[in-house]
C-alpha cells in the first residue's frame, strides 16, 4: 500500500497545488503504529496519501471495494476492509487489526472521522483505531493535512499550496480499553490545533 499510496500523492501538481510534505526526525524509526489522519475529501488521495510509510495497510469501508479500478487497488495491496454497519463485526476487525501489527510487523492508516468531513472541521472520532492501539501495545502518530475543502478549482492552474504534516508518537502505554475515548479526544485536540496553526501559516503567506 505505502508504493501505491505514493504514486497516487505525486499527482498533485495535475489538481493545481504545491503540496509540502513534512515529517518528523524519526519518522523511520517509529516502528510498527496506527497512523491516525484526517479526511476531508477526494484529494486527500493526491496530499496525505503520500505521507503513508513502508509496511503500512490502511482500515476502509467494505463498500470501496466496489469503486472502479481504485477498489481493485486498494483489496490486492492488502489493507482491511471493515463492515461498518455490523457492530459485531467491526469490533471483531479492530481485534484483527491488533492481531496482524504484532504477528506481521506492521502500521495501520486509519481515518478515525470514518467519513469525509466536507469542511465541516474535524468530526468526532469513533474509537476503533484507538481500541486496535491499545489492544495491540503500539502509539498512535497522528496525521494532519492543511484544509482542502473548496480552495480546488480543476479550471485553475494554481489552487495553493497545502502542507500535510506527521505529528509525534502519542504513547498509549497510560491507556486500557476503558479509558479509550480519553486517548480519542486527546489525538483530536492535538490534531485540530495543529489543523489550525497549518491554515493559518498558509494564509499568513499567500
Amino acid at each position: 500500500m505505502g508504493v501505491v499510496a505514493r504514486w497516487f500523492g505525486r499527482l498533485y501538481p495535475l489538481f493545481g497545488l504545491k503540496v509540502e510534505h513534512r515529517f518528523p526526525e524519526n519518522a523511520d524509526n517509529i516502528g510498527s503504529c496506527i497512523y491516525i489522519g484526517n479526511h476531508q475529501n477526494n484529494y486527500d488521495m493526491v496530499t496525505i496519501s503520500y505521507m503513508v510509510k513502508p509496511r503500512t495497510v490502511s482500515v476502509g469501508k467494505k463498500n470501496l471495494i466496489w469503486i472502479p479500478f481504485f477498489g481493485i487497488v486498494y483489496w490486492v495491496t492488502g489493507n482491511i476492509l471493515i463492515d461498518r454497519e455490523n457492530r459485531t463485526k467491526a469490533h471483531g476487525t479492530m481485534n484483527e487489526v491488533a492481531r496482524r501489527i504484532k504477528e506481521d510487523n506492521l502500521s495501520v492508516w486509519m481515518f478515525p472521522e470514518g467519513t469525509r468531513s466536507r469542511g465541516r472541521g474535524l468530526l468526532p472520532f469513533k474509537t476503533g483505531a484507538f481500541y486496535a492501539a491499545v489492544a495491540a501495545g503500539v502509539p498512535v502518530v497522528p496525521v494532519v493535512c492543511s484544509t482542502t475543502q473548496g480552495k480546488i478549482d480543476l479550471n485553475r492552474w494554481d489552487n495553493g499550496k497545502v502542507i500535510c504534516e506527521m505529528l509525534d508518537p502519542i504513547d498509549t502505554s497510560m491507556y486500557s480499553k476503558d479509558n479509550v475515548r480519553e486517548l480519542a479526544a486527546h489525538c483530536h485536540e492535538i490534531m485540530a490545533k495543529r489543523i489550525a496553526e497549518l491554515d493559518a501559516e498558509i494564509a499568513q503567506k499567500s
